[in-house]
């Protein structure tokens, strides 16, 4: 008796679905996200006028000092202060910084800082969550972070057409929280990998390790050589998407894709003006997907800052990396006229304990803080040259205008006219919003309109 092929899903054998052929990682990219139709579930009220068309997150995760960083207390005492009690005028009068931050402090203009930022979480998954969506963790919703929802309403449904997702995390996520929420697995951020800073930026599904541009050409043309089917069968609707998928990835992995990843194409005095470390080409690679279009883009800082112990040593290694690669994107933002358009925000998930813990096993490390933060905010409509709210001496109590997440994330999702009182498109059809000033436990004072 003949053995009949076994039949797939669309009229498909088993041998001419081998046949047809795959380009791996790179189409698993491209495929769902890029080859989807815009979502047709718009907002139901027209959205702000948008200022801002792209974001950069620098997250600092592990949560920073803020007491050694952009709100010193120089006279607290040597138990607050340890060796880091020297501060730096910036080139705005009345705004001063730690002595870490040089650079920074000459482009105190172009940016400003939120003392005030405050929540009260204490855990790295909670206050990472609450930072990042806006809503209170624990509740019967699983929400989207920001990057998630800027990829919902400024890429699918505005019809974004680029080859790169809408949504792209340098280099790697940081797992705290699935960002992509209910919105589903088309949302979550595309992480490059890699190392911007290294020879060759591998970047996950783009560049394969190992093998060259010349012979990825060789193998798409071999490639298309043997594969006769879609010549066969090109009215096939299903075999007509899986072509253009294709299509997309190879220009992706050889084309104009792959070229905004490749920082060879930049001048060697501007990547050493970045920093020729991890964060700062990092840095470099963020202004390359806004210049390419990108929606929202994340730099997860390298190492993290999660300093219970080795604290000052962490800080003197790592302080001026950040110092140097966001001084720069700022500048070169500027330059390019793209600062105006583009909303650059740096945090973590909390601060740290403004008092050292000298004792063992921490020996001079800081822990957890959710009462206090800061965060610097620039470019999209934020105003430079501003200080929101104030601590009190020690850095220890917000005394004069708390911020809390849902503050600054509703005013940076109004500056890119992303409605926060918008409808989600939740799965089972529940009422979920962008933000939900009426959560249990959700605390508000207001969008940042002193600066926008």
């Amino acid at each position: 008796m003949k053995r009949q092929p076994i039949r797939r899903r669309g009229g498909l054998t088993r041998r001419q679905a081998l046949r047809q052929g795959a380009l791996g990682a790179a189409a698993i990219v491209v495929g769902e996200r890029l080859a989807a139709p815009a979502r047709a579930d718009a907002p139901a009220t027209p959205p702000p006028e948008a200022k801002a068309r792209s974001v950069i997150q620098v997250f600092l995760w592990g949560g920073m000092s803020h007491s050694d960083t952009w709100d010193p207390k120089p006279d607290a005492g040597h138990d607050y202060t340890g060796q880091f009690n020297r501060v730096i005028k910036t080139n705005v009068d009345g705004i001063v910084l730690s002595d870490l931050f040089p650079q920074l402090a000459r482009q105190a203009d172009k940016f400003s800082i939120i003392r005030g930022m405050t929540h009260g979480n204490n855990g790295h998954e909670t206050a990472a969550y609450l930072m990042q969506t806006g809503h209170m963790p624990g509740e019967r919703l699983a929400y989207p972070s920001i990057g998630a929802v800027f990829a919902l309403f400024k890429g699918y449904q505005a019809g974004y057409k680029g080859l790169i997702p809408p949504y792209v995390v340098l280099t790697r996520p940081q797992g705290r929280f699935s960002e992509a929420g209910f919105l589903g697995s088309k949302f979550k951020p595309f992480a490059t990998g890699g190392d911007p800073n290294a020879q060759r930026f591998e970047v996950e599904g783009v560049i394969a390790r190992g093998i060259s541009d010349a012979r990825q050409q060789a193998r798409r043309e071999l490639l298309g050589a043997v594969n006769a089917l879609p010549q066969a069968a090109s009215d096939h609707p299903e075999l007509t998407l899986s072509a253009e998928c294709r299509d997309q990835a190879y220009d992706l992995i050889l084309g104009e894709g792959k070229a905004v990843f490749d920082l060879s194409k930049e001048d060697p005095k501007l990547r050493e003006r970045y920093g020729r470390h991890t964060f700062g080409q990092s840095c470099l690679v963020a202004r390359r997907l806004v210049e390419a279009g990108v929606p929202y883009v994340v730099i997860n800082y390298p190492g993290g800052w999660d300093t219970h112990s080795n604290h000052f040593q962490t800080m003197q290694r790592q302080c001026p990396q950040l110092d140097q690669g966001l001084a720069s994107l700022l500048q070169d933002l500027h330059d390019r006229g793209l600062l105006s358009t583009t909303i650059v925000w740096c945090c973590g998930e909390f601060g740290r304990t403004p008092k050292v813990d000298w004792q063992p096993p921490w020996n001079g490390g800081r822990n957890h803080y959710g009462k206090v933060n800061s965060v610097v905010v620039a470019g999209g409509g934020f105003k430079g040259g501003c200080v929101v709210g104030a601590t009190d001496k020690k850095g220890e109590e917000v005394v004069d205008r708390p911020v809390y997440p849902i503050d600054l994330l509703g005013s940076i999702y109004e500056l890119a006219g992303i409605d926060p009182d918008a409808q989600l498109p939740h799965p089972l059809g529940y009422d979920a919003r962008v933000l939900a000033p009426g959560e249990a436990g959700a605390k508000s004072t207001g969008r940042l309109k002193e600066i926008m």
